[in-house]
């Protein structure tokens, strides 16, 4: 079976900066040619003149020329001939040494005008590089609202690409808004919607507790405040996930060890009711940011590794946390549970997303677990990835940067 045939690699394309410096030579050279054609042409002409005016013959007149060459005297057309010649001779050494000279002079001009294009292109082109750059350094931002701050601003001269440079700034300063708006409406909806579930769970709570409420109204209440417990985490949830996308400015020392410790103390109850063994293997691992907000990191891993796992009473989460090469920290979860797909693994930092087929609206967990997990994670200078298992499960592992000495 014959091999595909691979494609062939992509040519790297010439720059700008190249290109106009191939067109100002072109130029250059063009234009040298025309000069140097302009200066042949004059010369001949005023070489013609020279010896018209010097040897030649107007209409009725006589010249008579004498000539001696080497002590022997030399008249009439043998005279004239050897002034022909002597005009050949001449003409072809001066247009020989014009062409010659001309030819190596706009060689080295240009040669040194090519220099000077190339130096002048980059200066042109420098603004350009700096909105290029920023552009970059926005695009590259692990999140895409959290580079939007920068700003360009270019100086100079109002041109075009100072005008390029500002309406550039002008866009991402109104999607900068636009983000800032989105997260405070997030933040301010769910504050306001936290008093009305609050009360509503106090007058369920009433009700059921009142001494004639029936065998009914006692389970539909508890059906109800499991409702009502749901919203809650999920306004929860969405509280924190606006709170954990601004960038964090007040910065403490903590060790993720003793976050993982707190936590699977913490998870130990619950863990224990799905029969699930969590297994801790905390290392030191320095790192600085919002302590509450590291130990909701490390609890939302811990938290999704007992509850997506298997229900036959075997299963297990290793929660592990050390420090890596290269300045980093990392807390590292992993547990049994049904094979994940590779390909699911970047939808489940989305929000509001599982791996479950179902959505009900009594499920225990909001869809926000690895999402407030990747923006605490990116609000500290870290990001988070994951891996199947090879048994199965999950391998979730958060990076961070490690804490200066």
């Amino acid at each position: 079976m014959s091999r595909p045939a691979l494609p062939w690699p992509p040519r790297p394309h010439p720059t700008l900066r190249l290109r106009l410096t191939v067109v100002y030579g072109a130029l250059f050279l063009v234009a040298g040619l025309a000069l140097l054609g302009v200066t042949y042409l004059l010369f001949d002409q005023q070489l013609n003149q020279t010896f018209e005016s010097r040897f030649g013959i107007g209409p009725g007149d006589r010249k008579f020329i004498r000539i001696i060459q080497d002590g022997t005297l030399i008249t009439g057309d043998a005279a004239g001939a050897w002034m022909r010649s002597q005009e050949v001779g001449l003409r072809e050494a001066a247009v020989t040494s014009l062409l010659t000279q001309g030819t190596v002079a706009l060689t080295m001009v240009g040669a040194l005008a090519v220099g000077l294009g190339w130096v002048v292109a980059g200066r042109v082109l420098a603004p350009l590089r700096v909105v290029t750059e920023t552009a970059r350094r926005i695009a590259a931002a692990p999140m895409a609202e959290r580079g939007l701050h920068e700003r360009i601003a270019l100086g100079g001269p109002p041109d075009e690409v100072k005008e390029l440079a500002d309406t550039f700034d002008t866009m991402v300063e109104r999607l900068d808004h636009s983000f800032d708006g989105q997260r405070r409406f997030v933040a301010n909806a769910s504050h306001e919607l936290r008093t009305p579930l609050t009360l509503n769970r106090a007058l369920v709570e009433l009700a059921m507790h009142r001494h004639d409420a029936s065998a009914d109204v006692k389970r539909l209440g508890e059906s109800l405040l499991e409702i009502n417990a749901r919203h809650e985490r999920l306004i929860s949830g969405l509280l924190l996930l606006a709170r954990s996308e601004q960038e964090i400015a007040d910065r403490s020392h903590v060790d993720l060890a003793d976050v993982v410790a707190h936590v699977v103390a913490q998870t130990a109850m619950e863990a224990a009711g799905a029969g699930v063994s969590v297994r801790e293997d905390a290392g030191p691992a320095p790192t600085t940011g919002d302590a509450l907000l590291l130990e909701r990191l490390v609890h939302n891993l811990v938290e999704n590794g007992v509850r997506h796992n298997v229900d036959d009473g075997t299963g297990w989460v290793r929660v592990a946390s050390r420090t890596v090469p290269g300045g980093l920290v990392e807390v590292e979860v992993s547990n049994s549970g049904p094979h994940v797909p590779p390909y699911d693994i970047p939808l489940l930092f989305k929000p509001f997303h599982r791996l479950g087929p179902e959505r009900v609206v009594t499920g225990r967990g909001a869809g926000l677990g690895l999402s407030i997990v990747r923006s605490v994670a990116l609000a500290h200078g870290g990001d988070v990835t994951a891996r199947p298992g090879e048994d199965g499960g999950l391998v979730v592992t958060a990076v961070l940067p490690r804490a200066p000495h």
